[in-house]
């Protein structure tokens, strides 16, 4: 298969046969890397205006201080707004922006904004991780369906060049995230008025990749326990997944310990539209980390590529000296402290299957091209009206080589509005990469003793 897409303001609608699960070709694998593709897929060069800049390999220049007390330092803290998109300018930029970014700005014209930067596509990952996906770039196939992988061999990019809707979709959930790393950060359901209570957890991820040969199964992608710090009356609910590669072959795992009671329980809805934990109703399951599971209740297209305003390099958002309050406002995030560039991103649309079930009936993601994280996410009820919008306030973490950062989801129906991943409050840095856990953390017998009060 060739890489054909072609880079565009406008979005280019394509039709991707499905039936084509192969993996890159020898010329394709060549490629990356080189002069015109980056290490995983993206194009090298910047666009013909100049707005978007050609990628360069991380940060030239790392800022000097100490992130254990400060957090990650902003690189781009001299810089300014080039302008501001708002409800008065937004159809001069219509094409590169997603439909549910044009209604948030329709919805608060008084008070939301887009505050436009100079681009900087710093996005990489360590060498040995880059090694990998050029190693396996020609072996990984979807399987049957599409709804799993095979020969992944701890790849985090398993299609640099994807020629279908699910090979992008696949590159976002399996995306580099450390291998194995511990974060401590805050959910905030926000309330119409701007009134809002965070709910703190601690999280531990670990591909199985990062585990030592042997020590779990070969299927499985990662394992994930997630742990409620505070309020009180929620300390020490726990939920544990084991996450698969091939989910035709055996479907995720999970379980949940209920502190209050005492007891493990398996969570077999702890998945697709099931409610996210203490969301407040403001996500599913699947929302989390903008998309993740099983792909099978939904047909997928690949749309094209195109350029789009998304929050990218949000290290002033992400700030130490920022509290909560600073953040929050009515209706939607203070724009005062966000970043916005142009990027060029994958876009791909899920339509629920005749007969499936999922509160939302259509979903669009935008991928970023340089992370393949999803950056933007529109999502659409039963009656094909949108519902709610999802924004990833992304930073890359330049010490560790990951890109990783918060998601924002506003319910346009409520007025409501869920940030997901802040840790400006949270003492110290917030992220422990490379921690060094075992398979036994991860079963359900030690789900009690992680969340034991």
């Amino acid at each position: 298969m060739n890489h054909r897409w072609a880079t565009a303001p406008l979005l280019l609608l394509l039709t991707v046969s499905q039936s084509l699960w192969a993996g890159a070709t020898a010329e394709q694998v060549t490629s990356l890397g080189g002069e015109t593709y980056t290490p995983v897929g993206a194009e090298r060069a910047g666009n013909a205006e100049g707005t978007i800049p050609a990628w360069q390999d991380g940060l030239s220049e790392i800022p000097v201080g100490d992130i254990d007390s400060q957090g990650l330092l902003n690189p781009f803290a001299d810089e300014k707004p080039l302008f501001r998109i708002d409800a008065s300018n937004a159809q001069q930029y219509a094409q590169q922006l997603s439909p549910g970014q044009l209604e948030l700005l329709k919805r608060y014209p008084d008070s939301y904004y887009f505050p436009v930067y100079p681009g900087h596509r710093v996005s990489t990952y360590p060498t040995d991780v880059l090694e990998q996906v050029k190693r396996s770039a020609a072996g990984v196939e979807l399987v049957e369906g599409g709804n799993g992988l095979r020969n992944l061999n701890g790849t985090t990019v398993p299609f640099p060049f994807p020629d279908s809707a699910l090979e992008v979709i696949w590159n976002h959930i399996t995306r580099y995230r450390g291998g194995s790393v511990e974060r401590t950060y805050s959910l905030i359901p926000v309330q119409a008025n701007g009134v809002f209570s965070p709910v703190v957890f601690q999280d531990l991820l670990v591909f199985g990749s990062h585990f030592p040969a042997g020590e779990v199964s070969p299927n499985r992608l990662f394992l994930y326990l997630s742990r409620i710090l505070e309020p009180a009356r929620l300390e020490g609910d726990v939920r544990l997944v084991h996450e698969n590669i091939d989910q035709v072959a055996e479907p995720r795992n999970a379980w949940v310990y209920n502190a209050g009671q005492r007891r493990v329980r398996r969570a077999p809805n702890l998945s697709y539209d099931g409610p996210g934990f203490a969301a407040d109703a403001l996500s599913t399951t699947d929302d989390l980390d903008a998309y993740n599971g099983a792909p099978d209740r939904y047909n997928w297209e690949l749309l094209g590529k195109q350029e789009l305003y998304g929050p990218t390099n949000a290290y002033q958002f992400h700030s130490k000296t920022l509290k909560y309050k600073d953040l929050i406002m009515p209706g939607h995030l203070n724009p005062e402290h966000t970043r916005y560039e142009l990027r060029r991103v994958w876009v791909v649309q899920a339509t629920l299957k005749p007969g499936e079930r999922h509160v939302y009936a259509k979903r669009v993601f935008y991928v970023d091209e340089d992370s393949w994280g999803v950056v933007v996410k529109d999502q659409y009820d039963g009656r094909g009206e949108l519902w709610r919008v999802g924004q990833s306030h992304n930073i890359f973490h330049y010490q560790a080589k990951v890109p990783w950062g918060s998601d924002v989801m506003n319910d346009l129906v409520s007025g409501r509005y869920l940030i997901t991943g802040l840790s400006n409050e949270i003492p110290n840095y917030a992220y422990v990469w490379g921690n060094p856990a075992k398979a036994a953390d991860f079963t359900p017998a030690a789900l009690r003793r992680t969340g034991r009060r």
